[in-house]
């Protein structure tokens, strides 16, 4: 199971906010962002500055992917 911070990326989109806004609102690390880009983990502290600066809750800007469960569900899609 793994994370995307996909949510994260279009919300930035959305609120026309860059990169580096968000490390000076939220007051995270270069590396703290470039990881989220790359869906790599980050710490529970900076998932909570990136949720209170832009004042939403976590599922708003990651969720969860399924790797083996989306490709089942696809090919159970396909051969109806």
């Amino acid at each position: 199971m793994d994370v995307s911070y996909k949510r994260l990326f279009k919300l930035m989109i959305d609120r026309d906010i860059k990169k580096k806004d968000l490390q000076s609102i939220a007051g995270i690390s270069p590396a703290s962002v470039t990881k989220l880009a790359n869906n790599e983990n980050v710490s529970m502290d900076v998932l909570i500055k990136v949720c209170s600066a832009l004042q939403v809750d976590f599922c708003d800007i990651m969720e969860l992917v399924h790797g083996n469960n989306a490709v089942v569900e696809k090919r159970v899609g396909v051969g109806e």
